[in-house]
């Protein structure tokens, strides 16, 4: 049974290390990792800026739209007057 422990153990311990060997690999792709989390964060970034100016251009729309319905009201009502003003 202690055989078995020990020859477990061994083979776990070598695996370990085995693998802790290979560093080059692992921080080559940490490093492409980290400069696709900085890609990601420009174009977020990007997309944010791009997201605010689409949003005060709406704001800004929205403002017209209202001054030109307010402004066809104001017609309107003029030209009701002027139509009640002239009676057959």
């Amino acid at each position: 049974m202690n055989k078995k422990v020990l020859m477990i153990a061994g083979v776990a311990l070598t695996a370990l290390l085995g693998g802790c060997a290979n560093t080059t690999a692992l921080e080559e792709s940490v490093a492409n990792l980290g400069s696709k989390v900085d890609q990601l964060s420009a174009e977020v970034s990007a997309l944010k800026t791009e997201q605010s100016s689409l949003s005060a251009d709406v704001k800004d729309a929205k403002a017209a739209a209202a001054d030109a319905q307010a402004e066809a009201k104001r017609a309107n009502d003029r030209l009701d007057n002027v139509a009640s003003r002239y009676k057959k």
